[in-house]
């Protein structure tokens, strides 16, 4: 049985990234290691880590192929507060399904995509 327990996003762009993961997880980073172009959080079972990459230029070619999900259950607040501090909108919250809750679409500072989403039933 296999255990999902990091996900990283390399970027060009490292300072820009940092900040922007901290004002949307609202905490700074759990491991900070700047002489190797590493931070990362805690963020539920799931370490995310930022990596200074230099061969990542640009925004991402592909934006949804791989998604962060973010759950919580307040999603149209938090996508009100992260559209504020900079997010592009890709898509406004609207309903999963009937009875299913709210999902919304996001893209940070690099072009990747991340969704809100309300807690599956």
């Amino acid at each position: 049985m296999l255990n999902l327990n990091s996900v990283m996003l390399g970027t060009k762009q490292a300072t820009t990234m940092v900040a922007f993961y901290e004002k949307l997880l609202g905490k700074p980073a759990d491991m900070v290691d700047p002489d190797n172009g590493f931070w990362g959080w805690q963020v539920g079972n799931v370490f995310l880590g930022i990596l200074s990459h230099s061969e990542m230029g640009g925004n991402t070619k592909d934006p949804g192929r791989v998604m962060l999900n973010f759950e919580t259950s307040q999603v149209k607040e938090e996508f009100e507060r992260i559209k504020a501090i900079g997010a592009t909108v890709i898509k406004e919250p609207y309903g999963m399904g009937e009875g299913e809750g709210s999902i919304a679409t996001l893209a940070d500072p690099d072009g990747n995509f991340f969704q809100l989403m309300n807690p599956m039933s």
